[in-house]
């Protein structure tokens, strides 16, 4: 089953969509990279936006995984506890939040395409 970039979505099946890529990401069927662009657009609920992270920071220790098993297999853990979590449409528990909070307002979330999300972001940029 492909996953397939839905406009419009609900908090719960944008969650249960960001824990199916993160399933294909750690049964390395789809790159982080890939996971990341195939993100809901504009769904900024906390517990999307902190999976998004915990992927980015996935990624970015790539080279740390290789030489430290333990730390790598901590972070698939940690990984697979969020996807089981959104994977019924839940939240994210507080501490998972917390550990991303500081980040949130770096999250490159994709964005809808047409005139009112080209405002929504020249408005944001500009304030």
């Amino acid at each position: 089953m492909g996953i397939k970039k839905q406009e419009n979505i609900s908090l719960e099946e944008a969650r249960k969509q960001v824990a199916e890529l993160i399933f294909k990401v750690l049964t390395k069927t789809l790159c982080v990279r890939e996971a990341i662009k195939l993100f809901p657009a504009e769904i900024y609920d906390p517990s999307v936006v902190c999976a998004w992270h915990a992927l980015v920071h996935f990624d970015a220790d790539e080279d740390l995984k290789k030489h430290d098993m333990e730390y790598a297999e901590e972070q698939n853990n940690y990984l697979e506890m969020m996807a089981f979590t959104l994977q019924n449409g839940n939240a994210l528990p507080q501490n998972m939040l917390d550990d991303y909070e500081k980040y949130h307002d770096e999250a490159l979330i994709p964005r809808k395409k047409g005139i009112i999300s080209w405002f929504k972001s020249l408005l944001k940029f500009t304030i």
